[in-house]
Order: structure tokens, then sequence, then C-alpha cells
């Protein structure tokens, strides 16, 4: 395993000795068994909670412990790869922290590290709470290779958000080589431009801000743990009757996840009537995946600068709706739910909004014209819903699985009224069962109210109204039970 010098650059009497090797670690929770780093201690055993400075890049890479006798130093002897740059920044910034870890047979391994103020020292940060969100920011990164970490030493909690330079900096020199290489570098160039004075204050403006968008967003890999089928079919029953079809091909996906830990290389495009559900199973498919999702809503969308933002030339430029969406989820791996894809195709005059969305589909990268820099999309999986399929490109349909959703039969449309919308309108509106009650015949009367409309969007109105009713007679006219039955319905439901 190689090892990485931090001495100064500038001290050519006397280096810094390297002491330390590192490891690779994709623990997201760090342990004494799964530790961030461990230091020797052979001459002496360390209290739990020990505080003190890293030394590096002075003499030997070691923490200086405060001992109620003296200060006393321990080499580092090895580190997770993710935190070798944060580590040499605490050390040159002589930041005074808290470790806690535990003595065993190969050093004190040292799973957590807070910040202290003590002694006059400076904060790592100008930001309450940065160490922290540090930190849990590298534990949700992938081990690093040991290329990528030589390079990263070669190379100079919460729900905090990283806004001014000082913080972004900081953030910059922790995370190092965590970040993908072309954002990193992105990063490099946008600092500069925020930092320097030789461009107008509008550029280091929409450079810091593009900065801050950026860097709040937690760029991970596309590898995906493995999927409990049991508990996916279970989400799916819960979220949907029958459609025994749709179900299987949602399985499928998952089984296919589960052995290659990739995102299948085709979205789902889900064709029916409206209100046939198509919503309802990307939700579903977003909770099996346990994945943040955002919607993007084509009916609205005529102008592809929507989606791809607008250039920093103009002084109210702004990055675009997909931008927008990673930066609201605060992660790179997401659920796009494009809604009506087959009004992709209308736009007035600026071009296309379906070309737009090709480059996302492609999972080679997203170019925002106000970020400038190519987004990483390969977690992006991309579940759309449509009505009319033929309104839909070539290219784009080339881009889904398609999966068609056939309107529910009378029967179904019985069982899922009588059984899930009914049951679910009286719960939330804090009503006994024994309460709102509807006979068999009511029960038709709702069918034939609705027998010539698609979808059940307009009996589950119809359940509200119902229950609504309920409510209003128990509570004004002081009845403790309303039963529906065909001639209440034909007289609340009446145009």
């Amino acid at each position: 395993m190689p090892v990485f010098d931090f001495s100064d650059a500038s001290d050519t009497k006397k280096p810094a000795e390297c002491t330390y090797t590192v490891f690779q670690s994709n623990e997201s929770v760090p342990t004494p068994e799964c530790p961030i780093l461990i230091l020797d201690n052979r001459k002496r055993k360390w209290e739990h909670h020990s505080c003190g400075i890293f030394t590096n890049p002075c003499k030997r890479t070691t923490f200086e412990f405060e001992e109620a006798d003296g200060k006393m130093a321990a080499d580092i002897l090895e580190i997770d790869s993710r935190f070798v740059s944060l580590l040499r920044w605490l050390g040159e910034n002589h930041i005074n922290v808290r470790l806690s870890g535990d003595n065993r047979e190969n050093g004190y391994a040292v799973y957590k590290i807070r910040e202290i103020a003590f002694g006059g020292a400076t904060k790592l940060s100008a930001e309450d709470g940065f160490l922290q969100f540090m930190i849990e920011r590298l534990l949700a990164s992938s081990a690093l290779s040991e290329e990528a970490a030589d390079e990263d030493a070669e190379e100079m909690g919460d729900h905090m958000k990283l806004t001014s330079i000082q913080s972004i900096t900081d953030f910059m020199n922790c995370a190092g080589r965590t970040l993908p290489d072309n954002i990193r570098l992105w990063a490099r160039r946008n600092l500069a431009g925020a930092r320097s004075h030789e461009v107008s204050q509008e550029e280091r403006r929409h450079a810091q801000r593009a900065l801050s968008i950026m860097m709040n967003v937690q760029w991970k890999n596309n590898y995906f743990e493995a999927i409990d089928p049991v508990e996916a079919r279970r989400i799916l029953d819960e979220e949907l009757y029958g459609m025994e079809r749709v179900k299987q091909r949602i399985m499928e996906t998952i089984i296919q996840i589960n052995r290659t830990h990739t995102l299948p290389a085709y979205g789902l495009l889900l064709i029916g009537p409206a209100g046939t559900g198509k919503s309802q199973i990307a939700y579903a498919v977003a909770r099996i995946l346990k994945l943040p999702w955002t919607t993007l809503d084509m009916s609205s969308i005529n102008d592809p600068e929507q989606l791809t933002g607008s250039s920093r030339i103009y002084s109210n430029a702004k990055p675009g709706i997909i931008m927008e969406a990673f930066a609201a989820a605060g992660e790179s791996n997401l659920v796009f739910i494009i809604n009506e894809l087959d009004k992709a195709a209308s736009g007035k005059g600026n071009g296309n909004p379906a070309d737009v969305l090709l480059t996302l589909l492609d999972n080679l990268g997203f170019t925002d014209n106000y970020m400038e820099c190519m987004i990483p999309t390969s977690g992006v999986y991309p579940i759309a819903t449509a009505n009319d399929k033929d309104q839909i490109s070539a290219p784009l349909m080339s881009r889904f699985a398609v999966i068609e959703l056939p309107d529910y039969t009378v029967e179904e449309k019985k069982i899922i009224f009588s059984q899930f919308a009914m049951p679910k309108v009286v719960k939330r509106l804090g009503l006994r069962q024994d309460e709102c009650v509807i006979t068999e015949d009511g029960l038709d009367a709702v069918m034939d109210k609705f027998i010539n409309t698609s979808g059940i969007r307009d009996l589950e109105q119809a359940a509200e109204h119902i229950c609504a009713n309920a409510l209003y007679q128990i509570e004004v006219d002081r009845v403790s039970q309303v039963i529906f039955d065909r001639e209440m319905v034909n007289a609340l439901l009446a145009d």
C-alpha cells in the first residue's frame, strides 16, 4: 500500500515523515471495528475521548494529545482513504479536535472526530457545524482507488448549506478526490472567478452561486445496494390494486438491479388513460429504490432553456429545472418522473424540449448552460408517463421500456372504491367505519355514474364527496351514522 507525505514543501531542511498507510472503505458509519483512522498506542493507551491537534505537515504525521501530564504525540498508522485531505487540512490549520476511539490490538481506533474551541485557535470554517457536515459527506462517498488517493495526497452535519466563499473553499479542500474529477476541476476554475477582482461583480456573483449549488449536491457513484424483493412487492401491492403484468415488469427491473448493482439501461414509460395510476406507480418505484424523486411536467415546458438554464452573460441568469432538481434533492441519484411525455415536442420557436431530454436519458451527462459543467447522470432513473404514445418521437421511445396500462374493469373499480378509496378518506377525515356506510346498491349507483369514465380519479372524488357529506351530517345534524343507498348516492352525485 502506498504512503503519502504531508510535508511542507517550503521546509527543505527537515521534511516531514509520513508514518501511515491508507485503506479503502465504503462504510457509512464508522465504528471501532471500521474506524476513520488508527493511532499508535504501543507506548500509552489513550482515553476514550481525547483532545489535541493533528501535527502534519510538521515533523511527522502524528496526533498530539492534550493529556493531564502534558502533551503526548502518537503516530498515525492507518487512514481511511476518503479522509486523507480532511486530516491534512485539520493539521495545516491546527484545528483543535476531540477524538472518540477505542484501544485495540492494532492501535487506537478513532471513529469520531469533533471540533472544539480552546486556546484561541481559529475554527475550520466560518460556518457552524462544518466539520460534521464534511465528515458525513465523506462517509457517504465511495472508497477511493489507490491511484486516486495518491493523486489526492499530492494536490493541495446536519442540513448545512455551503454558501460563503470560505465554507466552499474549506469543503473543496477537504473533499479532495471524493468529488468527480470534472466537477472538482470546474469548481477550482469557478472559485478563482468568484475571488477575482479582474472580472465584474456580476460574474463573481454568478460563480459563487453556481459553486454553492454544485457543492451542496452529494455526487454519488452509480452503485446500488440490493433491494429486498419481498418488500418491493409489498409496496406495489400497497399502492396498486391488480395490474399483475405491470407489477411483474417492475419486479423484473428490481431483480436486474440486484444482479448488476446498477440501474437498467432504459427507464420506464407508462402509457395509459388518465387516472389509471401512472404517477402512483412512478412514486412507488422511487419508494422501492429509496431515492428522492422530482417531477418534470412537459405540458408546462415549451422552451428548452427552461430545462438547460440560461447563460451567465445575462444578469438574471439561473440554472434550469433539471439542475434545480439535483439541488433540491441534495444528491445525484434520483428518480426523474417525466409527466406527459407526449407533450414534450410542443416547443414554441426556440427549439424542442424533447431534444434536451435525450441528453438526460442517455446517462452520459447533462450540461446546464448556467453551471457550464457536465453533470453526471448515471444515477438518474427516468420514469415517464403519457396518454398517447403516437405523439412521442421514435428517439424518445427508444430510451424507455414501455409498459401499457389498461383501464380498470367495472369489478376492479368496485373493489378499489370500496376497499381502498373509501377507507382511505374515512381514515383521513377522522371518521369511524360504522359512521359512513355505503350499501351494495349504493355502490352499484356509484359504478353506474362513472361507467363511461377512464381511470379512478372520478371514483376517488366521489369517495371524498360521500365521506365529507357524512361528516357534515354527523357534526351538524347530530346523527350517529349515515348509510348511503342508491337513492342517496344519486341525489348526492347528481350533476
